[in-house]
């Protein structure tokens, strides 16, 4: 944990702002924008990128990807410029909650893979590009995306003591228990190899 120099107050905000940032599914509003249907009714039904790409438009994916890993950079970057680093992590968590429980729609959101690989690249870009690279690794072997997210972010810790962010550690250990939650269902299928591969249209 970093040292706590932020005001309560102030941490309360930031958790607040980044929770509202990372709850904007962009997901489900890039694929409405395109008329390519409600996102919640296929394949998976999740609001992430690997979903969007079931629609068969990698664009719309990449997008989504892209907005997703992003609203947990904005907002550590936002806060560690205003506050510190105690308000960094504590944006990065927010955003993430924010993402996997959106307010918008009634608190049923994603698996926030994106966001958490977007929140370690803001918060240390070495972990951020090591569990990236982890990530990247597990999908071309194993072409399965649950897979290779649960290969990023059990590793992440990892990464984090090897690269010296031991600071990060505790934050990093929240993270990963979430994506490991999240996925649940998706680890069952994998033990029973039935999980979609990687670009299977739903």
């Amino acid at each position: 944990m970093p040292d706590i120099t932020t005001a309560p107050l102030m941490l309360l905000l930031v958790a607040v702002l980044g929770y509202l940032l990372g709850s904007v599914p962009f997901g489900l509003v890039i694929t409405r924008a395109l008329g390519l249907g409600d996102l919640r009714s296929i394949g998976s039904g999740n609001i992430g990128a690997t979903n969007v790409l079931r629609t068969g438009n990698k664009g719309a994916a990449l997008a989504t990807l892209l907005l997703d890993a992003g609203k947990g950079g904005i907002a550590v970057l936002i806060a560690r410029a205003a506050f510190g680093a105690d308000a960094a992590q504590v944006a990065g968590l927010a955003a993430f909650l924010g993402h996997i429980f959106p307010v918008w729609l009634g608190f049923k959101g994603g698996k926030g893979v994106a966001t958490f690989l977007g929140t370690l690249l803001a918060l240390a870009w070495p972990v951020g590009l090591a569990a990236c690279a982890s990530w990247l690794a597990a999908a071309v072997l194993g072409r399965i995306s649950s897979l290779a997210a649960l290969v990023a972010a059990a590793s992440s810790t990892i990464w984090m003591l090897v690269l010296g962010y031991e600071r990060m550690m505790f934050l990093g250990i929240i993270l990963t228990l979430l994506v490991y939650w999240r996925h649940a269902e998706n680890i069952k299928r994998i033990k029973a190899g039935t999980e979609p591969k990687i670009g299977k249209k739903g």
